[in-house]
């Protein structure tokens, strides 16, 4: 396939235009993200927990919208009502997770106990030397991934984003670590698709966190309302769209926070692009399967680690009140 070709298949998929939430998100994690930044630098780790506790009574008390969404979440995800000592665990393992990006950015894995599930899945993506796509969700920690692929020599990992959306964090984290800056693939430009080709031809994992659905989706992909803890939620099929039209594994990633210094990452086979059929109507019906494959894994993921759910908006789109 040429590339003027992918270019002019894949622009209409990712499009350029950012949802509210994102932008709203951002913003207040930069926020926590520089504030822990300062905290690291002056204190360290230890100390730096302890401070975590009054910032997040502050943001409890504070952050009015985002603590009803979070209500909202838990009395979903757990079958009971959730009180101010289930919205305070909620948000201090938050910034406990905030805090950590630094540690495991500047590569202070010996900080952490961090294990790994089914990481023969990844090696077995690989073996083509195709690459493969990690879809994850604003669930526990990507950087915990991130952290245990630069242990492991030949293993690439890019973050595939809007880095508009994850500028504030994106400066925090590369004034800490100048030698250790992620690598980003950054979509709604002419290149991305090139880009996001070329890394996985090199052997490289394209991470694509895909719980949040666009606004609006682009023309060529579609917001998916599916049953997700009772309720129905949308989510986008354009990053699956993406792997079926770069033919590639698709693997579903998680790096869940357990408290302290420990995580676990986890990964399960979601689908595989590279066989995928040439009759539309049978792609179209891959790609519902697979969007509906990950959101399954989702809610499973959500049920069992709820305090791990950082999506702090009206996920569902049913809060009658003003965000």
């Amino acid at each position: 396939m040429s590339s003027s070709r992918i270019e002019a298949d894949v622009a209409p998929l990712i499009g350029a235009e950012s949802a509210d939430w994102a932008q709203v998100e951002e913003r207040s994690n930069g926020a926590a993200l520089a504030m822990m930044s300062w905290i690291v630098r002056v204190l360290g780790r230890r100390v730096a927990r302890l401070a975590l506790h009054p910032i997040t009574l502050y943001f409890l008390l504070a952050a009015g919208a985002p603590r009803r969404h979070a209500r909202c979440f838990l009395v979903r995800a757990t079958g009971r009502p959730a009180g101010w000592l289930d919205l305070y665990r909620h948000l201090h393992s938050f910034a406990s997770t905030v805090l950590d990006r630094v540690y495991l950015l500047r590569g202070r894995l010996d900080l952490f106990d961090i294990r790994v599930e089914n990481e023969a899945l990844v090696d077995a993506a690989l073996a083509a030397g195709r690459g493969a796509f990690l879809l994850g969700a604003h669930v526990g920690s990507f950087e915990a991934l991130r952290a245990v692929g630069a242990q492991r020599p030949g293993l690439s990992i890019a973050m595939v984003m809007y880095p508009d959306n994850a500028r504030l964090i994106g400066t925090a984290l590369a004034a800490l670590a100048p030698d250790r800056k992620p690598h980003i693939i950054a979509l709604g430009r002419r290149d991305s698709t090139l880009a996001i080709r070329d890394w996985l031809d090199a052997g490289g994992l394209a991470g694509v966190l895909a719980d949040r659905a666009p606004a609006a989706c682009a023309s060529r992909s579609s917001s998916v309302r599916l049953p997700f803890l009772g309720h129905e939620a949308s989510f986008c099929d354009g990053p699956f769209r993406l792997a079926l039209l770069l033919r590639r594994p698709v693997l579903f990633m998680a790096g869940i926070y357990r408290g302290g210094n420990r995580y676990d990452v986890r990964f399960e086979t979601l689908t595989d692009f590279s066989t995928a059929p040439d009759d539309p109507a049978l792609r179209e019906r891959r790609v519902r399967e697979a969007v509906e494959a990950y959101a399954a894994r989702l809610e499973a993921l959500a049920s069992a680690h709820p305090h791990n759910w950082f999506n702090f908006y009206d996920f569902w789109g049913d809060d009658p009140k003003p965000h």
